[in-house]
């Protein structure tokens, strides 16, 4: 997917059913506009677009307690389900929020596919079954089915493969994860028919990638070398987390709500792009994660 190099770039990472971070992106105000307005604005003029990594479902560690009474429903066939029901109110909503605005702005948002974009619990097609806090996977796979019935739950498996894989701007790329190796765009383009290309944009883990995967992308996505490669997946400790020398960002973190903005025509600076909307810990502006720096 092409970005349109005129415009603001906000990059929001994994989003995991937090509504609430959807709703203070929009209302958010760029410094980097030429003008104070939200940035829902700014997408309806055509002044900035958003591109969202992935991962739109499934709350995380702040969810672990709910996710084992989630369990023992799933385990009872889901004859109580009130913890259930509030997990999927969260997932199913922010996914409502992100397709509504893709819908009305479809030229300003952009959302990418991450590894939690498997409703179904798929092993194929680059996917793999998801299980991190119980059977977090199966246990929505599970509900849809019962409650929302095949078409319903068809329907959305069907919209998830068809996210983009790689966004293209015009001195940055962005993937849901670290590149596991090279892929040329004829590979991307073709990726639906490829799933080693969708399992090597979404799955990577941390020291997973091959050597000189982000800066070959980088090299063959751009005219510039001067660039960097944005994506999220793995969790950080800090505001952001850089690999592959330097090339790599990571903006991952679940305790915080972080996103970043890419002015065109000004060189990224991560201190002042990296931006913390909200956190529950001390996180100091842009500053790195440095285990990974």
């Amino acid at each position: 997917m092409e970005l349109d190099p005129e415009r603001i770039t906000v990059i929001v990472p994994d989003i995991h059913a937090r509504m609430d971070l959807v709703l203070r992106v929009l209302s958010h105000r760029p410094e980097s506009a030429d003008r104070d307005e939200q940035l829902l604005t700014l997408l309806q003029s055509g002044e900035a677009q958003l591109v969202c990594v992935g991962d739109y479902v499934h709350a995380e560690s702040r969810a672990y307690g709910r996710w084992l009474k989630a369990f023992e429903e799933f385990s009872g066939g889901y004859i109580e389900h009130e913890a259930m029901d509030a997990e999927m109110r969260e997932s199913l909503g922010t996914v409502e929020i992100l397709l509504e605005l893709k819908r009305a702005l479809p030229d300003a948002v952009h959302l990418l596919k991450g590894n939690h974009e498997n409703i179904a619990n798929e092993e194929g097609s680059g996917n793999l079954p998801f299980g991190k806090f119980a059977y977090e996977g199966a246990m929505v796979a599970a509900y849809m089915e019962q409650f929302y019935g095949d078409e319903v739950l068809e329907a959305f498996a069907r919209v998830e493969h068809l996210y983009p894989l790689l966004a293209v701007g015009p001195d940055f790329l962005i993937t849901h994860a670290e590149p596991q190796g090279f892929y040329s765009r004829t590979d991307v383009i073709e990726y639906r028919n490829k799933p080693e290309v969708v399992f090597g944009l979404t799955w990577t883990p941390n020291d997973g990638a091959e050597t000189g995967s982000v800066e070959q992308m980088i090299s063959h996505y751009l005219d510039t070398t001067d660039a960097l490669h944005f994506g999220g997946h793995r969790p950080v400790r800090g505001a952001y987390a850089v690999r592959a020398e330097g090339r790599y960002v990571q903006l991952h973190n679940p305790d915080a709500q972080i996103i970043a903005i890419l002015a065109p025509e000004r060189p990224i600076d991560l201190s002042r792009d990296v931006i913390i909307l909200n956190s529950k810990g001390d996180l100091s502006h842009g500053e790195a994660s440095g285990e990974d720096r």
